[in-house]
């Protein structure tokens, strides 16, 4: 089965059905592990997980100083514009203190710190793309999900591919004014996915979206952020009319604008293609034919 290009996926009739299963499925993640949002907790920060995985995932056993060093990541960063060389530097310093990640045993050069995933982390970004792979399924009927759970070397060949992709594509990279107040934001994303995640039957050609009742003050006691933050990204969005309540002093249903929600969704739809494709590719490396995937999710 080939893989779905971007148009496809954001075209498709049951796209925002997916996109409401993987803001559940993303908001589980942060349920279950809170720390974990210390690696998505801003897109800046996000980038930077991502090349942080990509390159220690292509660490390879024949090249012991290959992987992830603090030098190859602030390059990184850096190449990206993605942060500043003590921003990306201190994030490092930040994932080994939460024990995201740790130090490569017997490295033979000891001047060079090479680190690696901890199982905490990879097992939190394994199920964010088999998340993924699953809705992807939905789509076309595929069996992505239940072949990257036979065959793990799926995941750990495709992340450094879908990064690669996602931080090197400018839809990703660098999203719509309309919700990049919320995704440079602390946390904002995870506000983001659980709006989105309120929203059901959407009708693609209406002018707005219906929320629910939606309060400012649970949000900040389930995700833990600030109010203050909360009310500046709710604030220049509805200055925008990007979002209203229905009724004065944020009563009533919250509805989101169709050019709020379709620019989220053509900027989620990057990352799915990216991940799609990366999922192909990692097939191809291990040899594994599509109908052999079939098979071995059956």
């Amino acid at each position: 089965m080939p893989f779905l290009t971007r148009a496809e996926i954001f075209a498709h009739q049951l796209y925002p059905a997916i996109e409401k299963q993987i803001a559940q499925h993303l908001i589980a993640i942060h349920m279950r592990t809170p720390r974990m949002s210390r690696l998505k907790a801003s897109h800046r920060k996000w980038l930077m997980t991502q090349s942080v995985f990509a390159l220690a995932l292509r660490r390879t056993p024949d090249d012991p100083l290959s992987g992830l060093t603090a030098t190859r990541f602030v390059e990184t960063v850096m190449r990206l514009g993605a942060a500043s060389r003590n921003t990306a530097t201190g994030y490092l310093a930040e994932l080994v203190a939460y024990k995201f990640l740790r130090d490569v045993p017997e490295v033979p050069d000891k001047r060079v710190r090479v680190l690696e995933p901890t199982e905490l982390s990879l097992n939190g970004l394994r199920s964010w793309f088999n998340g993924h792979l699953a809705c992807l399924d939905r789509l076309d009927g595929g069996n992505r999900e239940m072949t990257s759970h036979a065959e793990e070397r799926i995941f750990l060949i495709a992340q450094p591919i879908g990064a690669e992709l996602m931080v090197g594509d400018p839809i990703w990279r660098d999203p719509p004014d309309t919700i990049g107040h919320f995704l440079w934001s602390d946390l904002g994303g995870i506000v983001l996915h659980d709006l989105i995640s309120r929203l059901d039957d959407v009708n693609r050609t209406a002018e707005a979206h219906s929320c629910g009742p939606v309060s400012l003050t649970d949000l900040s006691e389930t995700y833990q952020v600030s109010t203050t933050n909360l009310k500046r990204m709710f604030k220049k969005a509805e200055t925008e009319n990007l979002l209203h309540w229905e009724q004065p002093r944020r009563r009533g249903d919250l509805m989101l604008s169709s050019r709020f929600v379709e620019d989220y969704f053509g900027w989620q739809s990057a990352k799915f293609a990216a991940v799609d494709l990366s999922y192909h590719n990692a097939l191809a490396e291990l040899g594994i034919e599509t109908g052999d995937a079939d098979s071995a999710a059956a």
